[in-house]
């Protein structure tokens, strides 16, 4: 493939020479990392954050990496100078100009980060993406103990306007859809009685009806935290999640398993013979159940498959079942608290825009010109 080579020139302003070399010197090798930065990417990983949220760090930090090598002709290291953090963003976000939407990254230094494996594809990342590569970055340096560039007011100030000029144009960052009763219900109809439907069915339960589990906590999910409950169905432990890193069980550690999810899960044990370890395993191509449990992302494409197979959209996620739970307890309206409760939620702001999103649609004062909605006069 051509490969990037980079001369610096003026500060701020490096000129660039694409000369085509052989992949095994390429200049964008995710193995360049400085050992500054090398170390910032472990400690991130040493946080006790999901696979998930490990992988995406690590992910981040590549990145960081070639786009930095693409740029300046040098391995990154830390602290990041701030025009270089300003240089990433106006790289990466669009602008409107009379020729349309802009962004500023060269296209053969797109083009070689696509080709080399740290783009799926040329062209502006989502703003998501933009905002969580800055947050990594100045996770990374406040772990090395750095001077941080992201918060920096000249920063701050153009990742703010960013964010307003997509809003502007209604791009504002992508929310996957709720999965609420109604869809959820035509996805549970495609689980037939194969091995890997009652197992689905048994995932797709045990992670919306306990609370909206992530797929990290469904992934990691064991036998031996399930237990029978006195009044019906189980009781699960969550000994590790997002919000109980060191393993100790408080009370709203335990989430309930009942009513359908419990009959679910029941079928799917007697079915699968499991009495130890992984809840959720792998089934190979045989249907026989194998022995690893199932990773993040095969949870993410069972939710993704069972949604196309329902004919409910393309545009859900495992995600989905969390802000599902919520939305849904929001329409029903749930107390506030007994939801966060269950979702494990402990910042109110996260939560409650799905709870009002769910709660909106069958307000009364939203309906008040509806036929009926208003009581008759009295004579």
């Amino acid at each position: 493939m051509g490969q990037l080579t980079v001369r610096p020139g003026h500060p701020g302003s490096p000129q660039l020479n694409l000369t085509p070399l052989k992949r095994s010197h390429a200049l964008l090798d995710p193995a360049q990392l400085s050992d500054m930065a090398e170390e910032a990417a472990h400690d991130l990983m040493a946080e006790g954050e999901s696979s998930n949220t490990r992988v995406s760090y690590r992910t981040a930090m590549r990145y960081w990496a070639a786009w930095f090598g693409a740029r300046y002709g040098r391995q990154m290291d830390l602290p990041m100078p701030v025009p270089v953090v300003v240089q990433f963003i106006v790289d990466h976000a669009e602008r409107s100009t009379k020729a349309g939407l802009v962004h500023q990254l060269p296209p053969e230094i797109d083009a070689a980060l696509v080709e080399a494996g740290f783009k799926g594809k040329a062209g502006a990342p989502a703003l998501n993406t933009l905002m969580h590569r800055i947050s990594v970055l100045s996770m990374a340096h406040h772990l090395a103990k750095q001077p941080n560039p992201c918060t920096d007011s000249a920063v701050k100030a153009l990742l703010s306007k960013t964010r307003k000029a997509y809003a502007k144009r209604n791009a504002t960052p992508h929310k996957q859809r709720a999965l609420t009763e109604e869809p959820f219900e035509a996805v549970l109809e495609t689980c037939d009685d194969s091995l890997k439907g009652k197992r689905d069915r048994a995932l797709l339960l045990f992670a919306w009806s306990s609370g909206g589990r992530r797929r990290s906590e469904v992934s990691e999910a064991v036998f031996e935290n399930l237990r029978g409950a006195d009044e019906g169905g189980y009781h699960y432990t969550l000994a590790n999640s997002k919000t109980n890193h060191n393993g100790k069980v408080k009370p709203e550690d335990v989430k309930p398993v009942v009513g359908t999810a419990a009959q679910a899960l029941e079928a799917w044990l007697e079915a699968s013979g499991i009495t130890t370890g992984p809840l959720f395993r792998r089934i190979n191509k045989a249907g026989r159940l194998g022995e690893g449990a199932l990773t993040g992302t095969a949870i993410r494409d069972i939710v993704k498959a069972r949604c196309s197979l329902a004919g409910v959209g393309e545009d859900f996620s495992a995600h989905s079942l969390r802000s599902g739970f919520v939305t849904e307890a929001g329409r029903q309206n749930m107390p506030l608290q007994e939801t966060m409760a269950m979702t494990g939620h402990r910042s109110m702001d996260v939560v409650t825009g799905y709870f009002r999103a769910g709660a909106a649609q069958v307000s009364a004062v939203a309906r008040m010109m509806d036929s009926g909605s208003r009581p008759t006069p009295e004579e």
